[in-house]
């Protein structure tokens, strides 16, 4: 079978980490979902970003079992086949290891919305999964880390389609979205949204949350029925 296609979208979606300061050597991974065949691309592990090639993109279906490749998939990815094969709108998965959000995710804190910039992409804070049990630590970690995080999503009553990312506690952030490109745009976001938290905790430890009224209106323009953000 051919999967030119979703092996491409990985790949430059992979390139993009590097390039916007969310990896650190091999820090990272974005898949890329085919839906209509049940299989994603996916970054092969421990393979720096300079040695990837569309062609090293490993095919996996959503029990997280390789399809067609000849390296080893991302020691995430049975994640990665958790969350493609609960939540079925998604297209696209990042996890990084990107500085200021993975100090919030180890800091086992949620990020507080304080601004605008964060209300244009979600209206709630950013949603920190409690550390795993020792249980689920000791049996198939990776596959459990996606209940890790639909437990949280479950539990908090969120929609992972309007909430596309989280902090996984003491690890690190995951995000997703229709496709890879989309998902790699809010990794990005979320870093941002990370780093802009933490100075705003600096320059004033008890500074409020942004007023409903904002967070509604900055959301609305941009993805609401009469949205009017953009071309």
């Amino acid at each position: 079978m051919n999967f030119e296609d979703i092996r491409q979208q990985a790949y430059a979606a992979n390139m993009q980490l590097p390039k916007l300061g969310l990896v650190l050597f091999t820090f990272g991974n974005v898949s890329a979902a085919d839906r209509s065949r049940g299989v994603f691309a996916i970054k092969p592990s421990g393979v720096p970003y300079d040695e990837l090639s569309p062609e090293k993109m490993v095919i996996v279906d959503f029990e997280g079992k390789i399809v067609d490749g000849n390296l080893r998939p991302s020691s995430d990815t049975l994640t990665h086949a958790v969350l493609y094969k609960y939540w079925t709108a998604i297209g696209g998965i990042v996890h990084t290891h990107s500085t200021y959000a993975t100090a919030w995710a180890q800091a086992q804190h949620d990020i507080p919305i304080f601004g605008t910039t964060h209300a244009d992409h979600c209206t709630v804070d950013i949603p920190c999964a409690p550390p795993m049990d020792d249980s689920m630590i000791r049996g198939n970690y990776e596959f459990e880390t996606g209940f890790q995080i639909m437990n949280c999503f479950a539990e908090r009553e969120l929609n992972y389609k309007e909430v596309e990312m989280v902090l996984v506690g003491n690890h690190a952030p995951f995000t997703w979205g229709k496709d890879a490109a989309k998902a790699v745009y809010n990794s990005a976001v979320l870093e941002t949204i990370a780093q802009m938290a933490m100075l705003t905790k600096q320059i004033n430890p008890a500074a409020p949350r942004l007023k409903e009224a904002l967070i509604t209106k900055h959301f609305e323009r941009k993805h609401g029925p009469d949205s009017y953000y953009g071309q």
